[in-house]
């Protein structure tokens, strides 16, 4: 990994790992009550996290609904 994980990031890799955002529809609003921070943060580690482990994470949109895997 180039870039180090921040806290926000890492706790979020593990829980989309566990998730099953690749079947059901993502929801920010969900994710940022989850974590307790704001939407915007969650965009912003969702996007770090593509550039920081692209081979972990996969954001993709289908059926009208974005969804994201990731391992």
């Amino acid at each position: 990994m180039a870039d180090e994980l921040t806290t926000l990031e890492t706790k979020l890799i593990k829980w989309l790992s566990k998730s099953d955002f690749h079947i059901q529809p993502w929801s920010t609003k969900d994710a940022a009550k989850a974590f307790k921070v704001s939407e915007d943060e969650i965009y912003e580690a969702v996007a770090a996290l593509t550039k920081k482990v692209p081979e972990r994470i996969q954001v993709f949109y289908k059926d009208g609904s974005v969804h994201i895997a990731a391992d």
